[in-house]
């Protein structure tokens, strides 16, 4: 076996684990709804036991993701991403735009009216504001936030965002599962007249 297919083999376990955490799903409920053992499951998660069909199906049906997710499968020379909405509480949808679990992931999202509920968990989150007006909660603070408008903030921070007022926002989202944070690298507008 060559090294490329020794490298992709050995990044699947992590990329298990990722998924499966990301998901907050613990082994034993992935256990259940797939039927392999939680020691199987460990065993795999850790790279201890190589990875077949017969193991990778079950979890991908599980995570209700493409096989090819799991793998990370070669690129075949089609460039398009494939987009499948999720739809969410009435209103709300969520569009994954990016494929694989434990890397930044980002989102486009619709966000209809919904209750505060403030959450905090381990990452860093930006948000980019492209259509209504969102409502950021952080703490105490309160910021809102209309088209065109970024925020970034630490999740661990107790926090809410949504809708504000009665219409839906459209939102691009990126997060960061250990802390990372997106990078804009675009100069903001310099005014008219400035001589830099």
């Amino acid at each position: 076996m060559d090294a490329e297919m020794e490298e992709l083999l050995a990044a699947i376990g992590p990329r298990l684990r990722s998924l499966r955490r990301d998901r907050g799903m613990t082994l034993a409920a992935l256990s259940e709804a797939t039927g392999i053992s939680v020691s199987g499951l460990s065993r795999l998660e850790s790279g201890r036991r190589r990875p077949t069909l017969e193991l990778l199906i079950p979890i991908a049906r599980a995570h209700r993701v493409a096989l090819d997710q799991l793998i990370a499968a070669p690129a075949t020379g089609d460039p398009r991403v494939h987009l499948t909405p999720l739809r969410r509480r009435a209103g709300s949808v969520l569009v994954p735009l990016t494929r694989y679990p434990g890397r930044l992931r980002v989102f486009k999202q619709v966000i209809a009216p919904c209750p505060r509920r403030l959450v905090a968990h381990d990452g860093y989150e930006w948000l980019f504001v492209l259509a209504g007006e969102l409502l950021l909660v952080l703490g105490e603070r309160e910021i809102t936030l209309g088209p065109g408008e970024v925020a970034e903030f630490d999740t661990a921070e107790p926090h809410w965002f949504g809708p504000n007022g009665d219409r839906p926002v459209e939102i691009l989202h990126i997060f960061g599962p250990q802390g990372d944070k997106a990078r804009v690298r675009a100069r903001p507008e310099e005014p008219p007249g400035h001589q830099g």
